[in-house]
């Protein structure tokens, strides 16, 4: 069984496009997005269509909650991702926004390798964040809490593989806005068979300059196509 695990997509048609067709020439049995699907990029409406039609299973994430939902905003923030998701609250249709909100906080997924878990943040908050890199004993606190074998994760923008165990923690990155240091799309590809999952950490390149493009035609934020164009954060 092979599944392909995506996240953070925020609102980039041409990355979401280009996986697609990568993911055409990589066959899987699932594809599945760990969470937002909006904030940052300029077309988070097409998005949202994209990811219905596909029928893929889809985790709230922190961006969508913000959007979607009222208790999702806080008062006084002003940041850049802040700016953008109010214009994304404008943009979407109402049907679109309604998808936001029925989505789940994650799910899970049952494997010849055992049982697969996946959320945006920690398994009931998409904003909270949870950190591969804490010590040992408290990510192993989480696999025994989950009975998983697999844990996947998102948030950071950053691919990342950690093995706890006999329990395999993912992070697949960001299909709209990595920060890797290199541009493109992230994807991570788990091979669940045997013993143990087999993780593969995937860069797709994609139109970089339409994404950008489209930031600036919509009087976005600029520093959201420097990061599409380099991969880093300045």
């Amino acid at each position: 069984m092979r599944v392909a695990f995506i996240s953070d997509l925020h609102g980039n048609i041409h990355a979401l496009t280009a996986v697609k067709r990568f993911l055409s020439e990589n066959i899987v049995n699932q594809v599945i997005v760990v969470g937002d699907l909006v904030g940052y990029g300029a077309s988070p409406g097409p998005v949202i269509d994209f990811v219905r039609r596909e029928g893929w299973p889809v985790g709230l994430g922190s961006s969508d909650l913000r959007v979607a939902m009222e208790f999702g905003e806080r008062e006084g923030r002003k940041g850049i991702a802040d700016q953008v998701l109010q214009w994304t609250k404008k943009t979407l249709a109402p049907e679109q926004l309604e998808y936001l909100r029925r989505l789940p906080p994650g799910g899970r997924l049952m494997t010849p390798v055992g049982k697969v878990r996946y959320f945006h943040g920690s398994p009931h908050d998409p904003e909270q964040r949870l950190d591969l890199m804490a010590s040992e004993r408290e990510l192993e606190d989480l696999a025994e809490q989950l009975s998983a074998r697999v844990i996947v994760v998102a948030g950071s923008h950053v691919p990342f593989m950690r093995m706890i165990g006999d329990t395999t923690f993912v992070d697949p990155g960001s299909v709209g806005l990595s920060l890797n240091h290199e541009p493109g799309a992230d994807v991570a590809i788990i091979d669940c068979i045997g013993r143990k999952p087999k993780v593969m950490l995937h860069k797709v390149p994609y139109d970089y300059s339409s994404s950008a493009f489209d930031i600036m035609a919509w009087n976005l934020p600029a520093v959201i196509a420097d990061v599409i164009r380099t991969g880093r954060m300045t």
